[in-house]
């Protein structure tokens, strides 16, 4: 099914899905509406490679990181093929494994090999959809056994799009999850970040650890010691923040009435890119920066069960997720892209909240 060229796969009103192979072999399915497009592999992680969306006023960008690579490489391995917009991580072991941790980087399932996926198209309440869902089912004796359901759903009229995980104990024995969504829009420069946390170093926490094997310069230094006094420095994105290799924070979210946190980039032109979660679901919220010549990335949040620092430290942190035998943990997150008018509101109702 999935070959060199381009086909149409599926039609269903103004709704479409086509699928390929990428020249490293990668299978690819791409759905779309007239505001947009996601391009994603559903035999390797289910993860979205791309997206691009336009809206009210707003010509269709690429929204998605700029990395080295151009497309998906056949790995299992995280760093040799990081360049999509979301990866599930998880669900045994997520973030940098520590010295004492058996975990890849990230966990098993950013480049899992799931053994089932399935193109749906419906109608809800928001109107018509098609939608990518999958199963990789997860087993390791004497360890774990899980099975993790993804789905990413595109609505007819939306420059939005849902993304959901379903992760089921199938072992007779309690099962420790840790899950995060690795979500990386593009940045701009001169964007400015809002989001619903208090500006304050209490609510976003800088990690101050620099790994052993990164050189960096004084300057970084310095800029770690202020942003740790007043996080809002990193708020504008110009371009001489220094944000090689990267910068990383902990936020504490807030949520509305609704039970969602949210965070916008706005971009110079009053239009603005956007991620909401729900803490009530996922309450660890990790920021990640790398702006560098080789690639270019901002994960506004990356929503979580855990932060990104292994196995053995989240379990010491008590950011464990404890699953009974048969219990299923679930998650839904949104992203997208904002006219100006959406994005000026969207701001007004965060600082509501912040305030």
């Amino acid at each position: 099914m999935f070959r060199d060229k381009e086909r149409t796969l599926v039609e269903f009103g103004t709704l479409s899905a086509t699928v390929f192979r990428y020249s490293s072999g990668v299978c690819a399915i791409r759905i779309e509406n007239k505001k947009g497009s996601l391009i994603l592999l559903p035999f390797q992680g289910q993860q979205i490679w791309s997206a691009e969306f336009g809206s009210i006023a707003v010509e269709r960008r690429n929204i998605t990181m700029q990395s080295i690579f151009s497309e998906p490489r056949p790995t299992r391995d995280f760093l040799s093929t990081f360049g999509g917009f979301c990866q599930h991580c998880g669900a045994t072991g997520s973030g940098a494994p520590g010295p004492d941790d058996t975990h890849p980087l990230h966990g098993e399932l950013p480049n899992a090999p799931y053994q089932e996926a399935m193109l749906c198209t419906g109608e809800d309440d928001e109107g018509p959809f098609i939608a990518l869902g999958g199963k990789y089912r997860h087993q390791a004796f004497f360890s774990s056994d899980y099975l993790a359901e993804p789905r990413v759903k595109l609505h007819a009229e939306a420059s939005c799009f849902s993304v959901c995980m379903q992760i089921t104990n199938k072992k007779r024995t309690d099962m420790d999850l840790m899950y995060a969504a690795h979500v990386n829009f593009r940045p701009v420069d001169n964007g400015k970040l809002h989001y619903s946390a208090p500006y304050t170093s209490d609510a976003v926490r800088l990690r101050k650890m620099v790994p052993s094997h990164i050189q960096v310069e004084p300057e970084y230094l310095e800029l770690l010691a202020d942003l740790e006094k007043d996080p809002t420095k990193h708020h504008i994105l110009s371009p001489d923040l220094m944000t090689d290799p990267e910068l990383v924070f902990f936020i504490n979210y807030l949520s509305d009435e609704d039970g969602w946190a949210h965070s916008l980039l706005e971009h110079p032109d009053g239009s603005g890119d956007f991620i909401r979660h729900r803490p009530d679901e996922t309450p660890r919220g990790t920021r990640w920066i790398s702006r560098t010549p080789d690639q270019d990335a901002i994960a506004m949040v990356e929503p979580g069960t855990c932060e990104p620092e292994g196995y053995t430290a989240e379990k010491n942190k008590g950011n464990m997720v404890v699953l009974a035998p048969g219990e299923a943990f679930s998650t839904t997150f949104e992203c997208g892209v904002l006219s100006p008018s959406e994005a000026s509101k969207l701001i007004g109702h965060i600082n509501a909240l912040i305030q």
